[in-house]
């Protein structure tokens, strides 16, 4: 369906945003677009001696606020509007927690569930072989995202220091920290998400520490919010979990660490003892306190928006829910953390490493939590603040403020 493109989504989102904030209609439509976008075709060498020739893409969307950044996802399904409209929607999560960066994005249409080791590696380094001269670290940084790993990331890095002839690990982020990764990466995005909600608790006016919650998918940023939440907001209940095969639910709660082991042993959550299954339509509609949709793009839209009974939604997805389906959560006093803010841990984080490489000098976890801590609240309150303001759902308050911030930059570059 045409309104779940994603790219026409991030566009619907900008416009709303930009009509409030008078944007001018050249800085509108400088903003609704890439500045730059590249596609590459990759060939690579099975591990069976065939050739397979892979898509993928780069998007830098906006760079008047810093150098691009942004994940390289490897999906089955990936195509140049999810990549535009994730590099967008990175051009506003960096504005949002004030980072001096802009957005990026890159993919590959590929399905690394059916490749060796060795074959994730030959389509790794091809990708850094074709898109190397649009890359630097004052440039366009990668990072993970869906599939891709610190592994992935750090062939990566080596393939673009052979192709340079020096060291140059900031050009690459969410790396093994033997090769500049940085402390307290892994779990980011969800850590960022899950001091959202603790700041939504405390907007709201709810006991933190009895919030029930359920997470849709469950791969790195799942896991580590079913297993932050009660850590971080000192209690609560995780009545269920789901992944692409399904999900599972307890009325008297779930241990995350047996998810979590459950997950990574069987490679699924379903049939983690003590549970009973549940779809993942049926999870999105439980009676919580936190939803946590950590999957991938629209999976709340006007279909089902009217049944979300959760008071607080942390997106931890990129795209998880359409517009229409804003209005109607809005209307239903669903308090929704959009992605771009909620989920900005990780690109926060990636942005420290990249500090960190520069200086080659590597801060302590606890340095990383404080200073994550810190930015992730600010940006809650920016917008909380903007909401209240615009009397208008967080969303679109996100939006005023992240584009007001590079829609300023663009301006003062002389750019429109």
């Amino acid at each position: 369906m045409a309104e779940l493109n994603p790219f026409k989504i991030a566009q619907t989102q900008l416009n709303e945003a930009a009509q409030i904030l008078g944007l001018d209609k050249a800085t509108h439509e400088l903003l609704k677009w890439p500045m730059r976008e590249y596609r590459y075709l990759l060939p690579v060498k099975m591990d069976t001696g065939e050739t397979r020739i892979f898509h993928a893409y780069r998007v830098q969307y906006n760079a008047a606020r810093g150098p691009t950044k942004g994940g390289l996802r490897w999906h089955p399904d990936e195509t140049i509007d999810t990549v535009r409209a994730l590099a967008a929607w990175m051009t506003w999560k960096t504005a949002v927690v004030n980072i001096p960066l802009g957005g990026g994005k890159g993919g590959v249409t590929c399905n690394p569930k059916e490749m060796t080791e060795s074959e994730k590696e030959r389509l790794a380094r091809a990708y850094i072989r074709a898109a190397a001269p649009v890359l630097a670290v004052d440039r366009d940084v990668p990072a993970p995202d869906v599939y891709t790993t610190p592994q992935i990331m750090a062939w990566m890095m080596d393939e673009y220091e052979t192709i340079v002839g020096h060291k140059h690990p900031g050009v690459i982020t969410g790396k093994p920290i033997p090769l500049g990764g940085s402390q307290g990466r892994g779990d980011a995005t969800a850590r960022g998400g899950v001091y959202c909600v603790r700041e939504a608790a405390r907007a709201k006016e709810m006991d933190a520490t009895k919030m029930s919650h359920a997470v849709q998918g469950f791969g790195n940023a799942g896991q580590f919010a079913a297993l932050l939440h009660c850590e971080i907001l000192g209690g609560g209940k995780l009545l269920a979990v789901s992944d692409s095969g399904g999900g599972v639910y307890s009325k008297s709660g779930i241990d995350p660490e047996k998810a979590v082991h459950h997950k990574r042993e069987t490679g699924r959550v379903a049939g983690l003892p003590g549970t009973e299954p549940i779809s993942n339509e049926d999870l999105l509609e439980l009676d919580v306190d936190v939803l946590y949709p950590a999957a991938l793009e629209n999976a709340v839209t006007a279909d089902n928006a009217a049944n979300i009974k959760a008071r607080i939604m942390c997106e931890l997805a990129n795209g998880p829910t359409t517009p229409e389906a804003d209005k109607i959560l809005f209307e239903n006093g669903v308090f929704v953390l959009p992605d771009f803010l909620a989920n900005a841990g990780g690109v926060t984080v990636s942005y420290f490493e990249q500090v960190q490489n520069t200086a080659n000098y590597y801060w302590p976890l606890e340095d990383i939590h404080v200073q994550l801590d810190r930015r992730m609240t600010t940006a809650f309150h920016d917008v909380h603040t903007m909401s209240t303001k615009e009397k208008c759902h967080m969303r679109l308050a996100a939006y005023l403020v992240s584009v007001s911030r590079v829609a300023e930059a663009c301006k003062l570059r002389g750019w429109c």
